[in-house]
């Protein structure tokens, strides 16, 4: 008799793929619960790979680009910040400072007490995008509150410290 666990996909390849979807061999695992379950289970490795671990079963993982995505951002009101939500269903406060613009001005930051970094999706970007300002068309900051933030490059381009806004 089969075990419960990862049974079902133990012999496949599984991913986590900079779309934010869980895949089994190149077929996107469908289920949202399985997808949630997952979410919630990686665990990073002492070597830094990644591995699914439920109860006493475990499976290697590959991820594409990061651990987890911001699936949406929420405003914080009484707080005058930001929310992101993350792809395992936590919510906690966006921290501006670790703001980064990647390859293919893709937006990322720090999560998990910064222990991970998580890809912005299109629908979290878009909740920030009215925010952006620049006075030089080449870097930009994100206006939170009353204050702006400068938003660094994953190249290695400087930022400038936090100011007030105009």
């Amino acid at each position: 008799m089969a075990r419960a666990g990862f049974y079902a996909v133990e012999s496949g390849k599984i991913s986590f793929r900079r779309d934010g979807h869980w895949y089994n061999d190149d077929e996107r695992i469908e289920n949202p619960r399985i997808a949630l379950l997952f979410s919630r289970s990686l665990r990073r490795n002492p070597d830094g790979g990644y591995e699914l671990r439920v109860a006493e079963e475990r499976a290697p993982i590959t991820v594409e680009d990061t651990p987890y995505v911001v699936v949406t951002v929420e405003d914080a009101p009484a707080a005058a910040g930001l929310i992101v939500v993350i792809n395992d269903e936590t919510r906690e406060p966006l921290d501006p400072a670790t703001l980064e613009v990647g390859a293919e001005n893709v937006l990322y930051c720090a999560v998990k007490g910064g222990q991970f970094r998580a890809r912005f999706l299109r629908q979290a970007y878009y909740h920030l995008a009215d925010r952006f300002v620049s006075d030089d068309g080449e870097s930009f900051d994100i206006v939170i509150g009353a204050r702006r933030h400068p938003i660094r490059r994953a190249d290695g381009g400087g930022a400038a410290r936090d100011r007030d806004a105009d």
